[in-house]
């Protein structure tokens, strides 16, 4: 009967860690598999992604150009050929349940696709086209603040 008590590790599954650095008998001695001197032999020797020995890095040497203003509005796109899949009225807080939208996004409908049935959409933006083909179907299109 075998109970969690007696049970043991199988022989061979397991292997020491190379300790290294503790005399020549061991063969890891000496040098500690670490080369001779150097910058990699030292402690903390390690140089960061993108060092290059002291030429200036590539990263540096390439000019920096453009600007993200932090201001800016990013919209969530959702075309009409998406909405039909949809009954009663669309808000941002139905598709957020729906998991189109995520928390704090604010939603532009366009116009790309067809709608046939009447839907009352709430967004923060509409494009021509998209509120034009919802109120031709007999909707409503509501822009929020």
């Amino acid at each position: 009967m075998s109970l969690l008590s007696n049970l043991e590790i199988k022989e061979g599954s397991t292997k020491n860690r190379k300790r290294v650095g503790r005399g020549q008998g061991s063969g890891w001695g000496k040098q500690a598999a670490k080369g001779h001197k150097g910058q990699k032999a030292r402690s903390g020797g390690k140089n960061v992604p993108g060092f290059e020995g002291g030429q200036m890095p590539l990263i540096r040497r390439i000019p920096k150009f453009g600007f993200t203003p932090g201001s800016r509005n990013r919209y969530t796109i959702i075309n009409l050929s998406r909405l039909t899949a949809l009954d009663g009225e669309v808000t941002p807080e139905s598709l957020l349940e729906k998991g189109w939208l995520k928390k704090g996004e604010k939603l532009k409908i366009l116009g790309d696709g067809e709608i046939t049935k009447a839907i009352n959409v709430k967004a923060h933006k509409f494009s021509a086209s998209a509120k034009e083909a919802i109120e031709k179907a007999g909707g409503s299109a509501s822009v929020l603040d």
